[in-house]
């Protein structure tokens, strides 16, 4: 095990407390003292009730009338004192271990002072801390990773694929590569030297650990040199400028059951040399776990154990693409105070909708235009009732329909007769989304599979390829008449698909559905794409999914100021600029001591020259400033990188997807800006028999946020 654990389940409630950083705990104040200064207790490294390993970072914030070696610090009767050291200010740190799994009381005190407490809920490193119980099965990877060495950690020590915490020194050479530092004692005679944001010019050596954390292998990089002995949560290096960088890594195929052979990667030197530490685990790498609230827990356990180790960062920006800008948003909306700022790239809004309903409605028109009716369509027409850039969005957007079959992407490592088959195996592993979120939305008691809060009742597919008389009425007729749904196992039927009601609550009330008012509304997010909506052989990272994101903003708070755009195509910016950005972004707003709510802070403190903008094309490219905003030609830089739609929203949905149920009305004429004969209406109504979709109103069941940091069981 890399941390002390273990198992005995604790069951938590639904919280909606922010982390923030420091937590305080509950203070007691005999009766009879109420003039006496106080003692304050608080959880530095995570929530009180979100503890983890059997140890926590603790502070003791001590009043200016008591001295600080006076004070005396027990754990559940424990004497633990030894274990603080005194700051500048006065006030105690230290980690406090041997926790047991469950309530752990501290408690300190000191002559003259009235006393504190604090009640620490503690957790295995094995997790799960709130993401519910483990999925199984679960297949070991770590005699596959490969370490930063190039070693591989060996075989597992028990089935929760724990290995022993290792530690190694990396270094840069003047030729401008890391190799292993051959001796701790000595310096290599190549050994580069860098100077950190901080102005800080220190030997190029780096500190990487790697273990295991809620089943998950991680790995923190961080510039230390090991002659100046270990780090010291208390007492911040001269390598480090006390700013976190997390990586979040792509995929959402086969992202299930797996451990993962990969993180994110952590030896990356546009921000090492810079100072920044780097933190990553294989479980925030969703092409090993396409699950957002694992995600979530195992980002805030790895967070947990770097703040043990290090202290605690100025703040935490977060950077990822695609599966990592869904990591990127949920976490920071579901789960405040683990990020601070975000770089998000290649995005989308969320997993389980703002991808997985445009790449099901591609499967359903591939299927349709492949087999049902190959021949009644041309491409161009075909790609007008996509909505897509290009005609091979189609197929390409239908195979990553896939994840949502229980058979199609199971991940090499799951054995087949672990895998789920209808006839053969029917209790084997289900490799599908919504099996993988099955602790959020639960099971249908009838099938025994995970409730789906997916929907495609009354979507009028095509509608606007038929208002603009790209595709005629009965074309229209014959295209929503067989296009289908899918059945339990996403397999294509006649009938439409009919969501499970209380998953798309669930939907909604968890944030599964991304909100984007509760953690993300005081976040600030650069959301930066490489444009490849005409990507010759289709891209599932279509451009329009940005302004998802920035309409659920809007929603939310009647605002997106803390959301910048950009858009290039692999020219004109790099993401070392941009987390300079933030840094300059993040560092202005904590030193703001000015009134006004956080979304004032934000606004106030964005770099001038941070602004929504594009870049030209080609090997010089230039910036264009301007308000980027949805459409073809209707701006200099939609005229370059146009914003293409998806099927709903030709059928007419808008851009923020966050409709799973429409709410349904009688079909109407007026839909229609082509004549339509009265034979065509009746097969219309006859298609339509419980109405088409209303998109001017709220989904069926569409309803905010019950909260952050929501719990779905430790065990």
């Amino acid at each position: 095990m890399s941390r002390r654990g273990a198992a005995r389940p604790v069951r938590l409630g639904l919280a909606g407390m922010a982390f923030m950083g420091v937590l305080v705990g509950t203070l007691a104040t005999p009766a009879g003292s109420q003039e006496r200064p106080e003692l304050r207790v608080t959880s530095v490294s995570s929530r009180p009730d979100a503890v983890s390993g059997g140890d926590a970072l603790v502070r003791v914030d001590v009043p200016g009338s008591v001295s600080a070696d006076k004070v005396r610090v027990l754990a559940d009767g424990r004497d633990v004192t030894d274990g603080f050291e005194e700051a500048a200010d006065g006030s105690l740190t230290g980690v406090v271990d041997g926790l047991d799994d469950g309530r752990n009381r501290l408690t300190a005190s000191a002559p003259g002072a009235a006393g504190g407490r604090l009640t620490l809920v503690n957790h295995p490193v094995s997790g799960p801390v709130f993401s519910g119980p483990h999925e199984q099965p679960f297949v070991c990877d770590t005699e596959q990773f490969k370490t930063v060495t190039g070693d591989t950690l060996g075989k597992p020590l028990d089935k929760d694929c724990s290995v022993k915490t290792r530690i190694d020194y990396m270094y840069r050479t003047t030729g401008g590569e890391f190799a292993a530092l051959p001796d701790k004692d000595e310096r290599p005679a190549d050994l580069a030297t860098t100077t950190t944001s901080a102005g800080e010019e220190v030997p190029y050596i780096v500190r990487v650990e790697t273990g295991t954390i809620n089943r998950a292998i991680y790995e923190t990089a961080v510039l230390h040199d090991p002659a100046s002995g270990a780090p010291a949560p208390v007492t911040r290096g001269p390598g480090w400028n006390g700013r976190l960088v997390y990586g979040f890594g792509g995929g959402c195929s086969s992202g299930w059951y797996i451990q993962g052979r990969n993180t994110d990667g952590v030896m990356k030197d546009d921000y090492l040399s810079k100072g920044y530490s780097v933190a990553s685990s294989t479980l925030n790498v969703f092409g090993n776990n396409c699950n957002d609230l694992l995600a979530a827990e195992t980002m805030a356990m790895v967070k947990e154990r770097y703040v043990e180790t290090y202290g605690r960062p100025e703040f935490t920006v977060g950077i990822g693409c695609s599966g990592g800008s869904y990591q990127n948003h949920q976490i920071a909306d579901n789960y405040p105070g683990l990020l601070d700022g975000i770089l998000s790239g290649c995005s989308f809004p969320d997993v389980g909708f703002g991808t997985v309903q445009t790449i099901s409605d591609a499967r359903l028109l591939d299927h349709y235009f492949a087999q049902t009716a190959p021949d009644a369509l041309t491409k161009e027409q075909q790609r007008a009732i996509s909505g897509f850039g290009k005609w091979e969005s189609i197929a390409n957007l239908g195979d990553g329909g896939g994840r949502i079959d229980p058979t199609v992407f199971c991940p090499d490592q799951l054995p087949e007769a672990q895998r789920y088959h209808p006839e053969d195996n029917p209790d084997g592993a289900r490799c599908d989304v919504y099996s993988h979120t099955v602790n959020a939305y639960g099971k249908d008691p009838k099938t025994g599979k995970a409730r789906r809060p997916l929907d495609n009742t009354g979507i009028q597919y095509g509608l606007q390829a038929l208002n603009k008389k790209t595709i005629d009425v009965d074309q229209f007729i014959d295209l929503n008449r067989n296009i289908g749904g899918f059945d339990d196992d996403a397999k294509p039927v006649a009938e439409r698909t009919v969501a499970d009601p209380k998953a798309v609550r669930t939907a909604y009330r968890t944030g599964r559905m991304l909100n984007g008012g509760a953690g993300l509304a005081d976040v600030p997010i650069i959301d930066y794409r490489d444009y490849t909506d005409d990507a010759a052989g289709g891209d599932i990272h279509m451009r329009f999914h940005s302004f998802s994101t920035r309409a659920r903003l809007d929603k939310a708070n009647g605002t997106h100021a803390n959301q910048v755009m950009i858009t290039h195509d692999g020219r004109g910016f790099t993401t070392a600029g941009m987390l300079a950005d933030m840094d300059a972004w993040l560092t202005g707003i904590k030193g703001d001591s000015g009134d006004g709510a956080p979304i004032d802070k934000i606004v106030r403190n964005k770099p001038a020259d941070l602004t929504d903008a594009c870049w030209t094309r080609g090997d010089d490219p230039k910036k264009i400033t301007e308000p980027q905003v949805e459409g073809i030609d209707n701006t200099e830089c939609n005229t370059i990188y146009p914003v293409w739609t998806s099927p709903r929203m030709v059928a007419g949905a808008d851009v923020a997807n966050d409709i799973v149920v429409c709410r349904k009305r009688p079909v109407d004429r007026s839909d229609y800006q082509v004549p339509v004969t009265d034979s065509q209406f009746a097969a219309l109504k006859k298609i339509f028999r419980g109405g088409v979709c209303d998109w001017s109103k709220r989904g069926v069941g569409q309803q905010g946020l019950a909260g952050t940091w929501q719990s779905f069981g430790s065990g």
